[in-house]
This record gives C-alpha cells, structure tokens and sequence, in this order.
C-alpha cells in the first residue's frame, strides 16, 4: 500500500497551487505502478479530492482522500464527505462571509469543511502580520466543539473532520493489516499520518520527503526529486516479483 500527500511530496509547492505539476518522472513511476495492479496506491491531500486527476494525469483517476482525510472519492468518481454538526457549520458559514472581505492581508481559500489562510510567497514582516491576525481569529474558535486548528508551512486551517492521521487509521483498518504500507509526506499536516503509520510497527514506513530536514515523526527522510523518484521505482521493481 501506497499513501502520497501530493503539494511538496509528489509536486512542488507553488503560490498558485493550479501550477503545482509532479516532479519529472513521477507520473510515469505511478502509471507503472498502477498498471502493474498489485498496489493500493492512494493520495492523501489538504486539496479538495477532485483536483487531484487533473494534476497526476494519470490513465485512470485513484483514490484520492481530501481535505486532510474529511473527503473521500473513490476511484469510479464516488465521494464522501463528512458532515460537520449544524453549529460548527453555522460558525464556519459565518468565518467565510467576514474573510471574504477582508482576508487579512493573506490569501484565504474557502474548503468544503473548513477556511484557510495561506502566507505563502509573502515577506517575512508581511507573513508575521498575516500569520498573528489569522491566529487572534482562529485560535478562539478552534476551542468550539467540532473545530480545530491546522498548522502548515505558510498557513492555518481552521476545519471539521478528520485529519490525514485519521484518513490512515481508516484506510489501514478497512485493508484488515495486510501487507507494507509506506505514507509519504513534507509538511507538518502530515505528522499525524507518520505516527498512524508508525503504530502498525515493522509492515509501515513513514516517509519525510522535503529538501531540507524538519524534525519529524518520520523514520526515513527522502529530497526530492531524485531520492523521491528512487523510492518509488523500488516499489515498482518490488512489485514485479
């Protein structure tokens, strides 16, 4: 089994995230991997689910679990969401409106189960403003019942709904513990997926792939693209036997 985040790991970050094409060769390493038909290989994304086939490009879509884990769409074009209680919908409805007009000097993107604020690209004096008025709007409200707070590289979620570390725990228990599995992934959002995957013992491998190293729940510590593109030709070849 197979688990990618897709924004750092298998493409680079880019400020509009729509030009965040993979890595030379990794689409062509997962073609090989999925034709070959005996890896469950599945993205785990902060991205709604849906833009993730456009972007892979890919003869056939695979499964892709959304919004940190809160959306599922299977490969035959099925979707799941999970449904936040009326209230933390309500309060979250209401954080859209505001921040849509007034972003705070960030760029907000507006989720199905959740807001975001993303620094991104901005100066550091710039960052620092957007990240502290972000935080003194979010941070109170993710004490509310059925919200909490995300923390990534240049941005904050306020969401509802599983994280990618209950995504994992998921996938794992509908598979009934057959098999290695390996998740791979770059930015703090992720750790909860490493130490998912780290509670399965010696079948899992939690894989931090970035060019430069971050402490991590992580064992292993790929930069990409090359070492990222060795990994995934191993599975490849692993496969074939």
């Amino acid at each position: 089994m197979l688990l990618l985040d897709y924004d750092g790991t298998l493409a680079p970050f880019r400020v509009d995230r729509f030009q965040a094409r993979p890595w030379a060769g990794v689409q062509e390493l997962l073609g090989r991997i999925q034709r070959q038909g005996r890896t469950r290989t599945v993205v785990i994304t902060g991205r709604p689910a849906a833009e993730i086939a456009p972007m892979l490009g890919l003869d056939a879509p695979l499964e892709v679990w959304g919004l940190h884990g809160a959306e599922r769409l299977y490969p035959g074009g099925r979707r799941e969401l999970e449904q936040a209680p009326a209230a933390t919908q309500k309060k979250l409805e209401e954080l859209r409106e505001f921040l849509k007009r007034d972003s705070l000097g960030g760029l907000f993107e507006d989720k199905a189960n959740g807001v975001v604020m993303h620094w991104r690209g901005a100066s550091r004096k710039q960052a620092a403003q957007i990240e502290q008025r972000t935080r003194a709007l979010f941070e109170p409200l993710a004490r509310m019942e059925g919200l909490a707070l995300l923390e990534f590289e240049a941005g904050l979620e306020l969401r509802a709904g599983r994280n990618k570390g209950g995504a994992v725990e998921a996938i794992l228990a509908e598979a009934g513990g057959v098999g290695p599995v390996a998740f791979l992934g770059d930015d703090l959002s992720d750790e909860a997926a490493f130490r998912a995957v780290r509670r399965i013992g010696k079948r899992g491998l939690s894989v931090l792939v970035r060019r430069e190293f971050r402490e991590t729940a992580a064992e292993i510590w790929l930069r990409p693209p090359g070492e990222l593109l060795v990994f995934l030709e191993r599975c490849a070849n692993a496969a074939e036997f």
